[in-house]
């Protein structure tokens, strides 16, 4: 008997409903061009690089395990990221998140040719920018994430958080003023 699924909206979604088939190599491919972006993503709500990398991880483990579940209905990406955000937020609200991590190192580099004096304020300004983002809502941080780092329409955003495109707008609009107080405050030091 053959079963008939709708067209995928996406070449991701194809991907995924290969990978539903049985084709591993599929998943492979969406594991291997997702991963910094989800990397990223779990890094604006952590703020620690090697926990980031370990909800990635995690997070492609429920991918992979959920595939079965999964449904073209949306774009491939709104899926990934609506498990992404649920395991963030799940993560971070833990009672012993704080005391399981360890901060970022101050030895990244940055610019390879920038002075020290320059690598110096860049690394502050991240921190504030990180510090600022981790003071916000969670779902403004969700929205501001998916938006300006993952490059989601509001559309997409919406159907990521289960929302209302209006919803999205306004999450966008308040997270940014907030963002914007945080950071100006943050200069005037």
């Amino acid at each position: 008997m053959n079963v008939r699924l709708e067209p995928a909206p996406d070449e991701d979604a194809q991907l995924m409903l290969a990978f539903q088939q049985g084709d591993e190599t599929c998943f492979e491919q969406l594991f291997q061009r997702y991963k910094k972006p989800v990397i990223n993503f779990a890094f604006r709500f952590t703020g620690r690089a090697e926990v980031a990398e370990e909800l990635a991880q995690e997070i492609f483990v429920k991918c992979y395990m959920a595939r079965e579940t999964y449904r073209p209905s949306a774009r491939f990406t709104t899926w990934l990221f609506r498990i992404a955000r649920n395991h963030c937020l799940n993560e971070v609200r833990r009672q012993d998140y704080r005391h399981r991590t360890e901060p970022i190192s101050e030895e990244r580099p940055l610019a390879g040719g920038a002075s020290p004096e320059a690598q110096a304020q860049a690394r502050a300004l991240e921190r504030a920018v990180q510090q600022a983002l981790a003071a916000l809502p969670e779902s403004q941080r969700t929205a501001l994430v998916l938006c300006q780092l993952q490059g989601m329409s509001y559309e997409e955003i919406a159907a990521t958080m289960e929302t209302t495109v209006s919803a999205v707008k306004s999450l966008l609009n308040r997270g940014r003023q907030t963002l914007l107080k945080h950071l100006e405050a943050h200069h005037e030091m």
